[in-house]
C-alpha cells in the first residue's frame, strides 16, 4: 500500500518527536505529505492569571494554542531532519484522541502515527491511552511507534 498523507501526533515531548521522525522518514521514503498534529486544551482563567503574574510579558507562551504551536514548530525541525519536505502543521483544541482522529479525517490521512507512550502504564490501562484510543477510532491505518521503554 502506498500512503499519500501521513499524520503524526505530537505533544512536544521527546518521545513524541521520535514518532515524528519515524513518520517523517516514512513520508519521505514514500513521497507522502506529512501532517504534524497537536491537541491543546484551554487554560482556565485562574491558571492563566497565575501564569501571567509569574511570567509577565511571556505569559502568551502558555495561553491558547501557543504551546501547541511551539510544539509543532519544534516537530517540524525533526521532520525536516528526517527527510520530509511536504509538511503541514495542524493544532486543534480538544482531547488528543478526538483531535487526532478528526484531523486525520479532515486531511484525508491514509496513515495516523502515534508513539506508544501510555500503552503499558497503569494510568493508560485504567483511563485509556492516546495510542489505544486512536487505534480503536481511526478510519485509516494506525502505526504505533515504539518511542519509550516499557510504554511509559
Amino acid at each position: 500500500m502506498t500512503y499519500r498523507t501521513v499524520l503524526v501526533g505530537t505533544d512536544g515531548s521527546a518521545s513524541s518527536f521520535r514518532a515524528v521522525s519515524a513518520a517523517a522518514s516514512l513520508a519521505a521514503a514514500t513521497g507522502a505529505g506529512l501532517v504534524l498534529a497537536c491537541a491543546y486544551l484551554p487554560m482556565r482563567e485562574s491558571e492563566r492569571s497565575a501564569a501571567a503574574d509569574r511570567l509577565g510579558e511571556l505569559a502568551y507562551k502558555v495561553s491558547g494554542s501557543t504551546p501547541a504551536d511551539d510544539a509543532l514548530r519544534a516537530a517540524r525541525e525533526h521532520a525536516v531532519a528526517a527527510g520530509a519536505t511536504d509538511i503541514v502543521l495542524a493544532a486543534d483544541q480538544g482531547d488528543a484522541v478526538d483531535v487526532l482522529v478528526a484531523l486525520a479525517g479532515r486531511h484525508r490521512a491514509d496513515l495516523l502515527v502515534v508513539g506508544n507512550r501510555g500503552l503499558n502504564s497503569l494510568a493508560g490501562r485504567l483511563l485509556g491511552s492516546v495510542p489505544s484510543g486512536v487505534s480503536h477510532r481511526a478510519s485509516c491505518d494506525v502505526l504505533i511507534v515504539h518511542t519509550t521503554d516499557g510504554g511509559r
